[in-house]
């Protein structure tokens, strides 16, 4: 992040809060051909000054955000987040929430899900929002030329980039367009909204957000993944056997916190992290039998903000095929 979304960031100590402003920060992964997310001014935050005024408020008062939360604290680090969005839209001064998780059905099966569909308060065209958060290692081999999405890869090893993404572009922001979803849209949107031509359901606007973080191999060069962004959020990824390593080269000092989901959004604050000897304890007992990969913030006044997977020897243990052309 830059510096001055970092200041933002350090404004706020909730740390449900910090999540929140940095869904608001975050850039996205991939510019993909669909306009992205709405901006700080669509939100009615894009001054700094309303922006840190607007999260004070909720520090000073944070039950409607926890409560809302709640629910997918202990959940999948994707209804997490999308929670979070939820929020942001129906509680921000430029946005209003119409709808979240609307099920478009043919018969009775469920063709999917639109996540979030919203109005700005000086505009009245409603908007189709897909939202996903992702967490990608990149593989220094294969599948494909070196800037494949495929070769981007969920610490799981369940998923990639490339399936996330065409998954979103052929089907998930299609969906509005679907005969299926003419009938439930007409219904929800046509107190919200004109109706498009011959009565049926109104024009949605569609867009994407799709923030994360793209880990790079701290032993191998890397390129970007085609359409990464170009202030896309970067860490790095080493095997357990190298952490001594990076470790030594780390300055004197160097402290850090162990990430736990679905707190993986905002690192945390510099007076929560511990030294890197604690770390160390819990990363050797952690790797004695075979364990899912650890992500990591390390921090150094001189160094600044680092953030890591540290995975198993043997990591991945399965890659994903890409998806068909």
């Amino acid at each position: 992040m830059t510096l001055a979304r970092s200041r933002l960031l350090d404004h706020c100590h909730h740390p449900l809060v910090r999540d929140l402003a940095w869904i608001v920060l975050a850039p996205d992964l991939i510019a993909m051909p669909w306009p992205g997310r709405p901006t700080r001014g669509e939100l009615g935050l894009g001054d700094d000054d309303r922006l840190a005024a607007w999260l004070d408020a909720l520090e000073a008062a944070p039950d409607a955000l926890e409560d809302h939360l709640a629910p997918a604290l202990k959940g999948r680090m994707g209804l997490y987040h999308e929670r979070l969005w939820q929020f942001l839209l129906a509680e921000a001064p430029g946005t209003d929430l119409l709808a979240h998780n609307l099920r478009i059905l043919q018969g009775k099966r469920t063709l999917g899900e639109l996540d979030l569909l919203y109005r700005g308060r000086t505009d009245p065209r409603p908007v189709h929002l897909e939202v996903a958060i992702k967490f990608y290692l990149g593989l220094p081999q294969g599948p494909g030329a070196s800037d494949s999405q495929a070769r981007w890869i969920g610490p799981g090893g369940a998923d990639s980039l490339a399936a996330k993404r065409e998954h979103l572009h052929r089907h998930q922001l299609r969906l509005t367009g679907s005969p299926e979803a003419r009938e439930p849209l007409a219904q929800l949107l046509s107190p919200h909204s004109p109706p498009g031509r011959g009565g049926s359901a109104p024009t949605l606007a569609v867009r994407l957000a799709i923030p994360g973080v793209l880990f790079y191999p701290w032993h191998s060069p890397l390129p970007a993944p085609q359409e990464a962004t170009p202030d896309h959020l970067q860490g790095h990824w080493l095997f357990a056997r190298d952490w001594h390593r990076l470790r030594d080269g780390l300055p004197p000092g160097s402290r850090g916190a162990w990430l736990h989901k679905p707190h993986w959004l905002a690192l945390p604050r510099r007076e929560a992290l511990a030294p890197l000897h604690d770390l160390e304890a819990r990363l050797a007992q952690h790797f004695t039998a075979p364990a899912s990969p650890v992500q990591l913030a390390l921090w150094h006044p001189d160094m600044g903000w680092r953030q890591l997977f540290v995975v198993a020897d043997d990591w991945p243990r399965q890659i994903p095929l890409p998806p068909r052309p």
